[in-house]
């Protein structure tokens, strides 16, 4: 399981998939009419949403494109908050959707992908880790 966190994963076509479908759904549940959404009375849910719904979108495009490389990690930022930002655009334009543009979105969007590629940061040097820990034992034996 560990693999899928590195660039030898065996699982990189399944990640892109899930990444192209994580990407669809943000873009529906995005633009889906605004009076249609559910009303919860929790405090920035629209916020945390935006969050979850960006750090996953990073997460997801970087198990598809295993590396840690900088240039790569980097990308992986613009793109969510490119993403972000055309989702918010889009919402701004389509007024007869009952949504609107939020900059503050577009910062949860930002920092949402910022997790999302910590978190593979993170799973990244322990995946490593492990695979240097399994090869010397191998060595040994």
């Amino acid at each position: 399981m560990w693999q899928a966190f590195t660039p030898q994963s065996p699982y990189r076509k399944r990640a892109r998939l899930a990444a192209i479908i994580w990407t669809l759904l943000i873009f529906i549940l995005c633009l889906w009419p605004g009076k249609e959404l559910p009303q919860v009375d929790v405090p920035f849910i629209d916020k945390w949403t935006h969050f979850v719904l960006f750090a996953v979108f990073s997460f997801c495009w970087l198990c598809a494109f295993p590396s840690v490389q900088l240039r790569l990690l980097a990308a992986a930022l613009l793109v969510s908050v490119g993403t972000g930002w055309v989702v918010e655009l889009l919402q701004g334009w389509l007024t007869f959707l009952g949504r609107y543009y939020d900059v503050m979105d577009i910062w949860a969007n930002g920092l949402g992908g910022l997790l999302g590629i910590l978190l593979f940061g993170v799973l990244n040097r322990v995946a490593v880790r492990k695979a240097k820990a399994a090869r010397a034992v191998n060595n040994n034996h």
